[in-house]
Order: structure tokens, then sequence, then C-alpha cells
């Protein structure tokens, strides 16, 4: 290997470690999804296999998803552009190579507990206390290393990509403990009411602070690198930064509005909710104005084409949650499949698309070659692309046709064959997913360690 090669590969190990994570857990998060869709067609599938059963293998699937392989991927962006926004060095690759190993650990060790039956068993909070303390640390490794070589930059002026990295990895730390009641190791849980309006403020941050300004954080470094722009205005970054934070934190009780919550939670919850189309719009103002009569640039560059598309997605989540939050249209939606519709655009469709689009950016810069193939990227695109775009569609139907038949009395079990066909429809279209997850996997292999010729890159 060349000596300029080598260094780039020795200067970016941190950003490979990441992406290699990502593309894995893509692919066995989307095998466990596929697990629980085949449940939901065939009750009995697999059902004595007490290790993989719905129970079991739902809140794997989840878990890896979040933060298996969208996490990891977004944090591989995030440690390709945070050093050369800042003009210096990572603070130490090889403390980020051993946080990439630890997170992988302490994330098998969680699921494994699940797997076994060590379960929390709250939503996105399923993971055992022991696993939670190891994801607490993987987070800590990561702000370490990321704000000391903020600590130490040459650059004074801090891109608006900075800011949200960090915010996001310091804030879900501190959100993770609260949400996991990590004081609590003998129940992982508080009581009654109090429980369900901290797991929510900690569950629906996980999107909010977590995956969403990492997600755009991408967004701002890829898009105008893509297009040869300029980012249309500092000012707005900035203002969508700090709305997103303020607003953000005070609707994970939406969630909460059938039940006990007392009323003037619920108000704030509603009122943000709505207000979320601030933050959003002024991100998306920005940046589509950044691009503006720059598709043709977007298009070839399938890095940019991925995160583009994200950005697509994040309007209609937004849209779609704001709505969902308002009383009478939750009447319908909630408690039902229009949810987890609306949970895949957001997590999957927004920032897993921005998280593989962030990926294919910084593998041929990191590697100092093209990707391993541009055709298995551009097939993977409209794979993933069709599979969640149908996915929501199906799961956005079923949701209605389930809201409407329990608002009106109607029995459960009159229901279930309604809705039978598209559960079937919905494996279908989780198959090309599941088909582009291993594609990717494929690729990025290829394309860190065995480029095409028969070179190998150590």
């Amino acid at each position: 290997m060349k000596a300029a090669e080598a260094a780039i590969v020795h200067a970016d190990r941190t950003a490979r470690a990441f992406a290699l994570t990502s593309a894995l857990w893509f692919a066995l998060a989307t095998s466990f999804g596929m697990l629980a869709a085949g449940y939901l067609i065939a009750p009995d599938f697999l059902a004595n296999v007490e290790y993989i059963h719905f129970g079991r293998v739902r809140p794997m699937h989840v878990n890896a998803v979040l933060f298996g392989f969208v996490t990891p991927g977004l944090l591989a962006a995030a440690f390709y552009f945070v050093p050369r926004l800042l003009r210096t060095p990572l603070f130490s690759e090889s403390l980020g190579v051993f946080s990439a190993c630890f997170w992988n650990a302490a994330l098998a060790a969680g699921l494994a507990g699940v797997s076994l039956g060590y379960s929390q068993g709250r939503e996105y909070a399923e993971l055992p206390w022991a696993a939670d303390l190891l994801i607490i640390a993987a987070f800590g490794l990561v702000i370490a290393n990321l704000l000391l070589t903020v600590r130490r930059r040459t650059e004074p002026v801090l891109y608006v990509s900075i800011w949200y990295a960090a915010a996001a990895v310091v804030l879900t730390a501190c959100t993770y403990a609260l949400g996991n009641v990590v004081w609590k190791p003998d129940t992982g849980a508080l009581k009654g009411i109090p429980d369900a309006i901290l797991l929510w403020f900690y569950g629906h941050n996980v999107f909010g602070l977590l995956l969403s300004p990492l997600a755009l954080g991408v967004a701002y470094y890829v898009l105008p690198i893509a297009t040869r722009s300029p980012l249309y205005s500092h000012t707005l970054s900035l203002l969508g930064f700090w709305s997103l934070i303020v607003v953000y934190t005070h609707i994970g009780t939406h969630h909460l509005l059938q039940t006990p919550v007392p009323t003037w939670l619920k108000t704030i919850s509603i009122v943000d909710s709505v207000a979320m189309v601030i933050p959003v719009m002024v991100f998306l103002i920005n940046i589509w104005y950044t691009v503006k009569g720059k598709l043709g640039e977007i298009h070839a560059d399938i890095g940019a084409k991925f995160v583009f598309t994200g950005t697509i997605y994040y309007f209609f989540v937004n849209i779609q949650g704001s709505m969902m939050a308002l009383p009478d249209v939750q009447r319908i939606t909630h408690y039902n499949n229009w949810v987890v519709g609306h949970a895949h655009i957001g997590v999957l469709g927004f920032a897993g698309v921005t998280a593989l689009g962030g990926l294919y950016f910084i593998l041929p810069r990191i590697t100092g070659r093209p990707l391993f193939s541009r055709f298995l990227a551009d097939l993977q695109y409209w794979l993933v692309l069709i599979g969640i775009t149908g996915f929501a569609v199906v799961l956005t139907v079923v949701g209605l046709i389930q809201g409407q038949a329990w608002y009106n009395g109607e029995t459960l079990y009159r229901t279930l064959p309604e809705i039978q066909p598209y559960y079937v429809l919905r494996l279908s279209l989780g198959l090309l997913i599941l088909a582009g997850a291993y594609l990717g996997l494929y690729n990025v292999l290829r394309s860190l360690y065995f480029p095409r010729g028969g070179a190998r890159c150590a």
C-alpha cells in the first residue's frame, strides 16, 4: 500500500470501524425484523424456539436498528467530518476504534440478554440493566473523543454540523440514563404514570435528540459539498438547531394522551408537537435552497442522493407526527399500525437513509478509492426506497382499518382477517429492505477491505 493511502486509512480508522458496525447491524437488524413480520402472518412460525419468539425478537430488531445500524452509521460520518471541519486530527483514533468495539460488545450483550429473557419490558428501553450501563459508557467514550477534538481545534468557527453531533451524543447519554432508570437496577422502572412519562420523554428523544441531530449534521455537511454550493444561511442553521433542542424535548407525552397524565403536560406535548414544524421547515428551507438547481450533482453522488432522499422523508414524518399529536386524529391513529408506519418513516426513512448516504459519501474519501460498486449502491437505494415507502403506506392503511374498527366498537377477531393480506404485503416489502441491507454490507466490506483488482486494504 502506498504511504499516502496508508496515512488516509490510519487517520480515519474510527470512521471505518463505525461504518463497518453500521453495515453489519443493518443486515442483522433487518433479519430480526423479518422474523417478527413472519410471526404476524403465521403466529406459530418458530414459536417453540423461545430465544427468537416475537416478544423477544421484536425488541431485538428495534434496538439493533436504533443503536446498531442508524446511530453508528451517523457516527461514522461524524467522526469523518468533525476533524475536517475543526482542522485538527481526531483526539484519539485508538480511543475511537476501542469505542466502536466497545459499542458492539455492549449492544451484543444487551440483545443476548433480551434473547435469553432478561428485559425491562419498556418500549425502546428493553435492554437489561447491565447492558444499559455499558451503552452509557460507550456514549461516554464517544463524547470524550469528540469534545476533546473540539477543544483542541484550530478552526475558531463551529460549523452547525459540529453543534448537532456534539449535542446528540451528550444529550442522549443523559436521557438514556434517565429513561432507563439506571439508579434502580432491581426494576429499571418507576411506578405508574411517572414511569410512563419518563419513558416517553426518553423514547421520543432517542429520535429527536440522537438520530435527528446526527442526521441533520450529516446533511449539512454532505449536501453543500456534493453540490459545491455554500450553505444558504448559517443563521437559519443555528435557528433550526436551537428550536429543535427547545421544542423536541417536550413532545414525548403525546404518546400518553389516552392516559391519566396531567392535562397541562398533555397540552405542552401537543403544542410542541405542532410547533415541530418550525425546526423542521427551517432546516428544509435552508438545505433545499442550498441545493436549489443542483439535482444533477446530487444524482451523480450516490451518498448525496441517499441524504437528499432522507430530507424528503424528514418532511413527511414531521407533517405526519404533528398531525398525529392532535387528540381528534389520535383517537383513530393511536395504538395501531399507523404508529409503527410513522416510526419506520422516521427511523429508517429519514435517519436510516441519511446514515447510508453518509456511509457512501465518506467511504471513497477514507479509502482513497471509488466505491467497490456504484451499481450495487444504486440498487440498494431503490430497494430501500421502494421497501420503506411501501412499508409505510401499507402500515398506514392497516392502522386506519384498525383505528376505525376499534373506534366503532368492532371486535378484534373480525378485524384480523381484513388486515392479513396487508401483513403478507408488509413481509414482501421487508424482503426488499433485507436484500438492500445485505447488498450494502457486501459493498461496504469490499470497499473497505477487498477492492477491485485484488488489492487488500488493511
